[in-house]
């Protein structure tokens, strides 16, 4: 028999503590020689929302997450209310996004997301303006509306007739899309048909969305040469940024077109006014209104509008047909808020939609748990030290989990996991306000997010309709669970049977 030595001994016993630790998922990540901890993210890359839920918990809500040591990966991950209120509001003169989130975000431009200093004062001061203007506005009314009654609704009664099985979260899609780009350009890609024709544009948006996340996870060596070599993820961005160029093009040479020969004027005068047109009429420098500006704004906008209120959507309907008390309140809610004369079949208008307390709470829960956006980062201009006591510096990343944010125990109490719309109505039956810098779905201070009241608009209006006038039924087993992207998508979709309730 052979003989067994140390050195196999000692070999035996590193393997064991090796697998011991890549098998113990509770654990916190371990610093590795020479990769740090980059083994961690690889192994829970389709988990790392959960994952990093799972490590702040453990972390009193802070955890430096350090990177390979010939990479500039370091990143202090945090879900610590003060932290993000100190980072959004407080200080935030020291934490711009700075050069790396421009790196990361290049497809962008230099649009209102990316941007600085005062490029970005500009932009967003210029941008408040218009969309809180009273012609946009009333264009928002009547798009969303529109889209509803004549896109929407269709749909929904063709899958019901038929029996068929839907994707919700492609339904959303396709209503965003097409909402978000008429509000955005004038244009109406009418995506949501029952057709339900492929749109590239789309695709494309998703392919660069993943690409983004990739650069999140790995060395920016690594993706750049990817970039290089012209494969992976890199070759997916590069195809679909270059489709993203081509339709916006196209968009921005028609309204030239149109404002040229007076037809967007008439259009403002009947139905409001499109922001595209509204950045073309703006009395603003050339800066402002080159075609570079308005490929990198309305990118922007598109990016914000169409994925993040289509992905809330999504999560909501998911948490509604799991919880049927929350969906028989809702309805019981819509029900009160009509007329006795249009109890049964009925599409809810603006003004009817203002009402809807509960339904708020419900949507505001779902971005609690489910945020579209599930983390963000931003990196300090100079060396400071946080509220939680963790020194940072120019060189660090700074990532807050909104995911992790909404299932703190110590942020929302030991009931944060449940979906409990009550949690958002005060005691006299309003909606009940919580502090961004807690609530962080929209955003904190200065760059507190423009279009809150554009989504929830949207949210009501298609939520409202769904439920008061159909029955929205899981597919049984579908497997349900977030898509690795820099957007809270759902990875295998959303499979329900609809059904007419009148």
């Amino acid at each position: 028999m052979a003989s067994i030595g140390y050195p196999e001994i000692l070999l035996a016993v590193i393997c064991f503590l090796l697998l011991h630790r890549l098998s113990n998922s509770n654990m916190l990540p371990w610093n590795w020689p020479l990769v740090g901890m980059l083994p961690w993210i690889f192994r829970n890359i389709q988990q790392i929302q959960d994952r990093c839920t799972e490590v702040l918990e453990q972390s009193s809500g802070t955890f430096l997450l350090k990177g390979p040591w010939f990479a500039n990966m370091d990143m202090l991950i945090t879900s610590d209310p003060a932290n993000v209120h100190y980072i959004m509001s407080t200080n935030f003169s020291n934490f711009p996004k700075g050069p790396e989130f421009l790196k990361i975000f290049d497809v962008l431009g230099e649009g209102i997301f990316n941007s600085d200093s005062d490029l970005w004062r500009k932009q967003r001061k210029l941008a408040q303006v218009l969309i809180n203007d009273r012609q946009f506005q009333q264009f928002l009314v009547k798009t969303t509306e529109n889209k509803v009654d004549e896109g929407l609704i269709p749909v929904l009664e063709h899958v019901s007739k038929q029996g068929l099985l839907v994707d919700l979260q492609d339904l959303f899609q396709r209503f965003t899309f097409d909402t978000t780009c008429k509000l955005i350009t004038g244009f109406d890609t009418k995506c949501l048909s029952i057709e339900f024709p492929r749109v590239l544009f789309a695709k494309a948006m998703d392919d660069v969305e993943e690409a983004i996340f990739f650069r999140h996870v790995v060395p920016e060596s690594l993706w750049k040469l990817q970039r290089w070599l012209g494969i992976g993820e890199e070759k997916k961005l590069s195809k679909g940024w270059e489709t993203i160029d081509n339709v916006i093009a196209e968009y921005i040479s028609m309204k030239h077109e149109e404002l040229s020969k007076g037809i967007a004027k008439l259009q403002e005068d009947e139905e409001g006014t499109d922001l595209l047109t509204s950045y073309m009429n703006e009395d603003s420098t050339m800066e402002l209104k080159s075609n570079k500006f308005l490929r990198d704004t309305i990118v922007n906008f598109l990016l914000a509008g169409r994925d993040t209120t289509s992905a809330a959507l999504t999560w909501f309907f998911w948490l509604v047909s799991k919880n049927p008390l929350v969906e028989a309140k809702i309805r019981e809610e819509l029900k009160e808020t009509i007329p006795e004369k249009d109890q049964k079949w009925h599409i809810f208008r603006t003004e009817e939609l203002n009402k809807l307390v509960y339904l708020h709470g419900a949507l505001c829960e779902t971005l609690r748990l489910y945020p579209p956006v599930p983390f963000q980062h931003k990196a300090p201009h100079q060396a400071d030290v946080l509220p939680s006591g963790h020194r940072v510096h120019p060189k660090m990343k700074i990532l807050f989990s909104l995911y992790a944010m909404g299932r703190m125990t110590t942020i929302w109490g030991k009931d944060c996991f449940e979906f409990k719309p009550e949690r958002w109505i005060t005691e006299q039956g309003g909606i009940k306000y919580e502090p961004s810098y807690k609530f962080f779905a929209f955003n904190a201070g200065p760059r507190t997010c423009l279009g809150k009241g554009v989504a929830f608009t949207q949210m009501k209006a298609v939520a409202a309709a769904i439920i008061h006038n159909y029955n929205v039924q899981l597919v049984q087993g579908h497997p349900v669970a977030p898509n690795v992207s820099i957007i809270l998508h759902m990875k295998h979709e959303l499979m329900v049977r609809v059904t007419k309730r009148w």
